[in-house]
């Protein structure tokens, strides 16, 4: 367990900037102040990743929830976190300490989780990893390529070209770096676009974190440690852009029962037992 050695200071708009002795203590801090301002949003984001949303939310989160287990979000997000190395490991799970250390003040802010008759439970050490998955899994290619599956095998393969939504001049972002010698001020700029609709919360949280070893200010995803998609460091700065990269890759299975239970057509012909998922 890391220690709650840290410091907390809000400026005038109410953004928390942490200062800590080391980044352990520095991510159990960001965990530490996030779920107390946003303790309904990581709850949220949690049960939306493990597919267990539709329990305090409603009916109407089924759909979601039963692609998130069908897709296996958080097992993915465990298996991830097993195989991070030592020390990442130990960095997120400072952040998930910091989290558990604030569940019962964060919720205790926020009157929802009583409306909502909903009490949060411990995090597991892979959880903001969960969580990550679960923001960026429809950023990306797949929902295209079922698409593409959906209209070859009803109207044919060349008619996927009809409905490309993917091709040069139907869709893109853009990412933009302007070097200091060509802005007003001699200072570069740079600006990204992360595709994000006007949200109530945000998705992103704007939070300063110091240790001797940095010393950063951005955007963070709410349950996720550190800043990912934008921040600086005073002489360095990053963004990211919404590319829509092609990391998946789909299968298609083909089952059949058996005297044991589902076999499976694997890649080399032959069937092979299944084994069972359960969550």
């Amino acid at each position: 367990m890391t220690t709650e050695a840290y410091e907390v200071y809000r400026d005038s708009w109410g953004i928390p900037h942490l200062r800590a002795s080391d980044p352990l203590r520095l991510s159990y801090a960001q965990g530490r102040v996030t779920v107390r301002d946003r303790a309904w949003q990581l709850e949220v984001e949690r049960h939306r990743a493990q597919g267990s949303s539709a329990s305090f939310l409603g009916a109407d989160c089924v759909p979601w929830d039963r692609f998130a287990r069908q897709a296996r979000l958080d097992d993915t997000a465990r298996r991830c976190f097993e195989a991070l190395d030592p020390d990442t490991a130990a960095w997120v799970a400072a952040y998930v300490d910091g989290v558990n250390a604030g569940l019962a003040e964060g919720p205790a802010r926020d009157d929802r989780f009583a409306a909502a008759g909903h009490t949060p439970a411990p995090w597991e050490p892979w959880v903001p990893l969960s969580i990550w998955i679960g923001t960026h899994i429809l950023f990306a290619g797949f929902a295209t390529k079922l698409w593409r599956d959906r209209v070859a095998r009803a109207l044919g393969d060349a008619a996927t070209t009809l409905f490309a939504t993917d091709g040069p001049g139907t869709a893109g972002s853009n990412g933009w770096l302007v070097p200091g010698d060509r802005t007003a001020t001699g200072a570069a700029i740079i600006a990204g676009d992360p595709h994000r609709f006007i949200e109530d919360p945000g998705v992103y949280q704007q939070i300063r974190l110091a240790c001797p070893e940095y010393d950063v200010l951005g955007l963070a995803v709410p349950g996720v440690p550190g800043l990912a998609h934008f921040g600086h460091a005073g002489s360095v700065a990053w963004a990211i852009t919404n590319a829509m990269a092609d990391y998946q890759d789909l299968y298609t299975e083909r089952l059949r029962p058996a005297a044991y239970g589902v076999e499976a057509l694997g890649p080399d012909g032959e069937w092979e037992p299944c084994l069972l998922y359960t969550s």
